[in-house]
């Protein structure tokens, strides 16, 4: 998934130290690797590796990168090894200056281009398909008059997802595909500097006023002379990622105008409607079933408790890049409040079962604890596809509901009942009326875009 964070910035503005905070606000997309590349009146220097925001940078590295202007990243690898080789922002330097990028998502035609270019003598120093799109705008930049020119030549040759920055030395651009499959958006300072996220909740700790989210299909410019607008393919239905209301994005953002936290409880409330439980407490899975747990809470009359203490310097489990590391991480963040589980029916709320292992992990801690019932409930449908634009759900033969009934994913987790949202609950849950305008993919294997990679 990834976050993205960019600042065009104001005369009194340290770039850098402003970027540094809109990540550590988007560290929840991702926690394998992250950077920051400013430019200088022309003169870019970037920092990456790999780590959390904290770890990889200190005030004494910010206070060496001056400058008004810069892009930063948090990475989640999809595409690509979680190798520090891999880690964004991307500089490239050319006959033209200098590009910075950073990307959230994931072509689907990367290998498609990547052959294409190479068989025309292109060297790739990673195997990320954000190298890629540098590629095609630097190329594209020598045969055009503007950044923005260039990078509208290369959008019809991008299939898939993505978000993008792009720092030139007088700018910043920002790119959303023609579906708006990634959030992002903008805001603006009070001393004028112009501020782009992923998400919304990355403006609040900067001071930036947030404006709009960028369209699908739109190029946003920010420069000296304020911002302006390109709109390419926009006027096609949304088809924004579920997903991001379910599980990635931050319950205090807004996407395309919608709240997440409110999309949660909702999701909850439509959890007891399809599954009702007996039982005497709801308890939520930290951080993203939470919301759910007090919607089914609200709903049915069950009381809401805390059932777990979280260690809040273990990152998001979903993420991890092996299953291994996903397993060992649930057991370090989670413990079980046994004073209030134990002799108790439980529902158990969480966003989603993709392997089934670490809610069977989950199930069985609870029950260990004292619990006499665990009833889970899934504030998403079943995971059967996988997906293909920037969120690492595995091959289908992995997915225990491409293989499982529900009755059986229930005995194998150890649970007492299992109940998941249904498909056409989605668009109650974020509230979109007529034409889908949303991607749900993993759950219903409808993939909105054209798919050129060997799947």
């Amino acid at each position: 998934m990834c976050g993205i964070f960019g600042i065009m910035g104001g005369s009194d503005v340290h770039a850098a130290r402003m970027t540094y905070y809109g990540l550590f606000s988007l560290q929840h997309r991702g926690q394998e690797s992250c950077g920051i590349a400013v430019n200088n009146d022309g003169d870019v220097t970037y920092h990456k590796d790999m780590g959390l925001v904290g770890e990889v940078f200190s005030d004494t590295m910010l206070d060496r990168m001056p400058g008004k202007m810069a892009v930063g990243h948090v990475r989640y690898s999809t595409t690509g090894s979680s190798v520090r080789e891999n880690a964004q922002p991307l500089v490239i330097k050319y006959v033209k200056g200098s590009l910075s990028i950073v990307h959230n998502g994931n072509l689907t035609n990367t290998d498609f281009l990547r052959k294409q270019l190479e068989s025309g003598g292109a060297i790739f120093q990673t195997t990320i398909d954000s190298e890629i799109i540098a590629y095609l705008i630097a190329k594209e930049r020598t045969l055009s008059a503007t950044v923005e020119e260039a990078i509208c030549k290369v959008i019809p040759k991008l299939e898939g997802s993505y978000s993008l920055l792009v720092m030139s030395p007088k700018k910043i651009i920002a790119v959303r595909d023609p579906l708006g499959y990634r959030p992002l958006c903008y805001g603006v300072m009070d001393d004028g500097s112009v501020v782009f996220a992923s998400e919304s909740c990355a403006l609040d700790p900067v001071g930036a006023r947030f404006i709009r989210d960028v369209d699908p299909g739109e190029i946003v410019i920010a420069d000296r002379h304020g911002i302006r607008s390109i709109r390419t393919n926009c006027g096609m239905i949304s088809r924004k990622c579920i997903f991001e209301y379910i599980y990635f994005a931050r319950p205090d953002s807004f996407i395309d105008g919608i709240s997440v936290y409110r999309t949660r409880l909702e999701a909850g409330k439509l959890l007891y409607d399809l599954h009702p439980a007996d039982a005497d407490l709801v308890i939520g899975v930290p951080d993203s079933g939470i919301d759910a747990a007090l919607g089914y809470s609200q709903a049915s009359g069950i009381p809401y408790c805390k059932g777990f203490v979280k260690n809040n310097y273990v990152g998001r489990t979903f993420i991890q890049p092996t299953q291994n590391r996903r397993e060992i991480s649930v057991g370090i963040k989670l413990n079980v409040l046994a004073a209030s589980v134990k002799g108790k029916r439980i529902v158990l709320i969480d966003d989603s079962i993709v392997r089934g292992t670490t809610m069977a992990r989950i199930v069985r801690m609870i029950k260990e604890a004292g619990a006499l019932e665990v009833h889970v409930r899934i504030s998403s449908p079943t995971f059967r596809w996988p997906c293909y634009y920037g969120t690492d759900i595995p091959s289908a033969d992995q997915l225990t509901a491409s293989t499982n009934s529900v009755d059986q994913i229930c005995t194998n987790i150890g649970a007492d009942s299992l109940g998941f949202l249904e498909l056409d609950s989605l668009s109650r849950m974020i509230s979109c009326e007529g034409e889908k305008c949303y991607c749900d993919a993993c759950f219903s294997g409808d993939h909105p875009g054209n798919i050129k990679q060997d799947i």
